[in-house]
């Protein structure tokens, strides 16, 4: 008996899944996503509406990359789907943050008094809108929405002072579809 790693993926109506080797392109009704996943003892294939994952005598880490492989793909059909959105909170209590959008950066500015503005970059192909206080970030690569969501965190970091008492920022509140 031949240990197999395998994972199967099935292709919901209206997505289109290319796979090339080793290059996997979704595409649906929220947009196209690309990318390269290729290890060379794993076979990546599609059959019917399946995308299939599997690796033949796999050890602990080719079983391990199986895995993954099969999580991005699912989170690449998810987000041409569905797309994904994150909320953050702008929590202060000493000084009031003004938070607004400018190109491809998120601008904090008031931050704990500070007179510089605090900046974010924002990732890739993502949308980012300011509504009170909340911020919603929403697109249909989870990596970049993520990342988005981290830097904005990261930029409202408190230094220098007691994070117990100083607890102002931007947080996230919710992952979602």
């Amino acid at each position: 008996m031949v240990p197999i790693a395998l994972r199967e993926i099935e292709i919901p109506e209206g997505v289109k899944v290319e796979i090339e080797k080793g290059r996997v392109v979704v595409e649906g009704p929220r947009g196209k996503l690309e990318r390269n996943l290729y290890h060379p003892k794993i076979n990546i294939e599609k059959i019917d509406n399946k995308v299939v994952v599997k690796c033949e005598f796999a050890r602990r880490k080719e079983k391990a990359l199986v895995g993954t492989f099969a999580a991005h793909i699912r989170n690449m059909i998810k987000g041409v789907t569905e797309g994904f959105v994150y909320k953050m909170k702008i929590v202060y209590s000493h000084f009031p943050m003004k938070v607004s959008v400018k190109g491809n950066e998120v601008i904090i500015e008031n931050f704990l008094g500070e007179k510089a503005p605090r900046k974010a970059k924002i990732f890739g192909n993502v949308k980012v809108t300011v509504k009170g206080d909340e911020v919603t970030i929403e697109g249909i690569n989870r990596e970049e929405v993520g990342q988005t969501a981290a830097n904005i965190e990261f930029a409202t970091k408190v230094k220098d002072r007691d994070v117990r008492v100083f607890q102002d920022g931007i947080y996230i509140v919710s992952k979602g579809a």
